[in-house]
C-alpha cells in the first residue's frame, strides 16, 4: 500500500519530504496543508515542488515524474505561426500587468477541467512574490489591450512557468516565445512547464525525468538572481521579431 502524503507543518520554513517520496498516483503528489507564504512557495520551487490545488481543496504540493520542460535556447514557434507574425503589430513586455494576466489565466477556459486551479488564494499568493520581485509576468498587447500572457516565478537563473493565457489567437505563444528569447539572454536556460499535456508537447517541451530536473534546478536556483527590473530589461518587444 503506498504512504499516504506528507502532512506539512505550520512552520513556513519547515522542509518538504524528499521529492522521491511523491505518489505514483496521482502522479507527483507530494504533501497537503501548510500556506501559500513567500517563505514556503520559495523553499517549494526551490526543490522542484509546487501547489496546485482546486477551490475546497486542501493545499497540494507536487514534484511529478517526468517533468516537462522547455530549453529557452532551442524553442522555434512554428514556422508557419512565425510567417503570420510578420504582419502583427502585437508588443511585448514584461511585468506591467502582472495581476490582470493572473486574472486572465484564472477565468481562462481549458478543456476538461471545470472551474480553475487559480483559486484568490493562490492569486493573492502570486502577488505577493509579484511584489517582492520574486514572480513574473510577460503581456502580449494589441495597441493597449492585453491579447497573451504568462506568469511564473523566477529564482535564481531558474524560471518555474505557472500558467499562459490567449485572448487573441496565438497569444499564449506569442508570450512564451518572448519569454524563453528573453530568458537565454539572460542566462537562465530551462523553463518548468510542470505537467505534461499536448499543448506545450507541441510547442516543443519535453519530457524529462524528475531526477534529471531536479539536477539542473539545484544548480539553476543557486545561482545569482537577475538584478533589478524586468520591465526595464525586457523593455518592448514586437511580435514580428520573434
Amino acid at each position: 500500500m503506498a504512504r499516504p502524503p506528507a502532512l506539512l507543518s505550520d512552520d513556513p520554513r519547515a522542509p518538504f519530504p524528499p521529492v522521491e517520496q511523491a505518489l505514483r498516483e496521482p502522479d507527483g503528489l507530494l504533501a497537503v496543508g501548510g500556506d501559500l507564504s513567500p517563505v514556503r512557495l520559495l523553499n517549494a520551487y526551490a526543490q522542484g515542488i509546487f501547489p496546485w490545488f482546486s477551490h475546497g481543496q486542501p493545499i497540494l504540493w507536487w514534484s511529478p515524474d517526468p517533468r516537462v520542460t522547455f530549453d529557452t535556447g532551442s524553442f522555434r514557434l512554428p514556422s508557419r505561426f512565425r510567417r503570420q507574425l510578420r504582419q502583427s503589430e502585437w508588443t511585448v513586455r514584461a511585468d506591467t500587468a502582472f495581476d490582470e494576466v493572473v486574472s486572465q489565466c484564472a477565468h481562462a477556459p481549458r478543456p476538461g477541467q471545470d472551474g480553475t486551479w487559480i483559486v484568490p488564494a493562490m492569486r493573492r499568493a502570486y502577488g505577493e512574490l509579484h511584489r517582492l520581485g520574486h514572480a513574473h509576468s510577460v503581456e502580449v498587447y494589441e495597441g493597449e489591450a492585453l491579447v497573451g500572457g504568462i506568469y511564473g516565478v523566477g529564482i535564481g537563473r531558474m524560471f518555474f512557468g505557472e500558467s499562459m493565457f490567449s485572448g487573441r489567437s496565438g497569444g499564449s505563444k506569442v508570450a512564451l516565445a518572448a519569454l524563453a528569447g528573453f530568458l537565454h539572454e539572460q542566462g537562465c536556460p530551462m523553463i518548468d512547464a510542470q505537467v505534461e499535456n499536448s499543448h506545450l508537447l507541441s510547442l516543443g517541451a519535453r519530457l524529462t525525468p524528475r531526477s534529471e530536473f531536479m539536477g539542473q534546478v539545484r544548480a539553476l536556483v543557486a545561482e545569482p538572481a537577475l538584478e533589478g527590473s524586468w520591465a526595464a530589461r525586457f523593455a518592448v518587444r514586437t511580435a514580428a521579431g520573434l
